[in-house]
């Protein structure tokens, strides 16, 4: 099997499901390529943990998605996005992409009074990076921002369609929809699955900036530029968990709508040994590759 930089796969990570969002987008807007995704659904969320806390659990994760021969690193994850892509970029050598920057810059296109909201999880929303990478744009945007730390457990409980999210997205939303804004950045990527909540809050005069979409459209033009786009799909996709694969599998399939990849959950003492593969790779003669399935 071709195992030029060209056909390894693409790592993903995020806090637990969130990110399967941008896998999603990724595998329609990139057909042939394969997916290395890691969800810490055994320590999410990260939302509410503390920013030296989130740094290291991106750098183990990094490690973790290093010892797969990934040939780019999405972190679909906008609180690892506010806080760490320095750190992952000190341990991976290749392309880091982040959900932050794209987000940001669709937003910012799609504005015409410059009028922007910003919700996210609490960490998101307390870094400050969505703010200060829009300002950094256009001094003159008027920006709110919106912590909105429930919307993630009523999207992991399958609560998307009840009347309690309605209820909890009205009283969130409030003071945005005081503001006439024209758009609204969903700075987590659990929040596309409530979109048509939102928008139903918000009205359809505002754009919903869907962070995970605009990250897809990044990655495939990283690859474009640099070369890297596989032009025929080998591999199946390989999703990890660290805890609780079979709920992570229905949470999947709610989302594609099918199971036609791998799925291996990650504990901890595998986890770890995982990332040491990396380091020994040549003395044990050690392909990640084969740890994929053939598509």
């Amino acid at each position: 099997m071709n195992n030029s930089r060209i056909d390894r796969p693409i790592g993903i990570f995020d806090s637990g499901i969130g990110g399967l969002t941008v896998a999603r987008a990724l595998r329609k807007r990139l057909s042939n390529e394969t997916l290395c995704y890691f969800g810490d659904t055994a320590r999410v969320p990260y939302g509410t943990k503390s920013p030296e806390t989130v740094k290291r659990y991106s750098v183990e994760i990094t490690r973790f998605l290093k010892s797969h021969n990934v040939k780019m690193i999405v972190v679909a994850c906008n609180t690892v996005s506010s806080v760490s892509l320095p750190e992952i970029r000190e341990q991976f050598d290749g392309p880091v992409i982040g959900v932050v920057e794209p987000g940001v810059r669709a937003a910012i296109s799609e504005s015409k009074s410059l009028r922007i909201g910003v919700i996210g999880t609490k960490s998101t929303i307390q870094s400050g990076a969505y703010q200060k990478r829009l300002l950094e744009k256009n001094k003159s945007l008027h920006i709110i921002a919106q912590a909105c730390p429930l919307f993630v457990p009523l999207v992991e409980e399958g609560w998307e369609n009840d009347s309690i999210t309605l209820d909890i997205a009205k009283r969130y939303l409030a003071p945005l929809v005081e503001e006439n804004l024209d758009a609204v950045i969903l700075g987590c990527t659990h929040y596309p699955l409530i979109d048509h909540v939102i928008e139903n809050v918000m009205g359809d005069k505002v754009k919903l900036v869907n962070s995970a979409e605009e990250a897809a459209i990044e990655v495939e033009d990283t690859l474009t530029k640099q070369n890297l786009l596989s032009q025929t799909k080998l591999l199946k996709d390989l999703f990890y968990a660290s805890d609780d694969i079979e709920g992570f599998k229905r949470l999947y399939q709610r989302i594609f709508g099918e199971l036609d990849s791998t799925f291996v959950e990650a504990p901890s003492d595998f986890f770890s040994i995982v990332q040491e593969v990396h380091r020994f790779r040549d003395k044990l003669r050690t392909d990640p590759i084969t740890w994929f399935e053939p598509y």
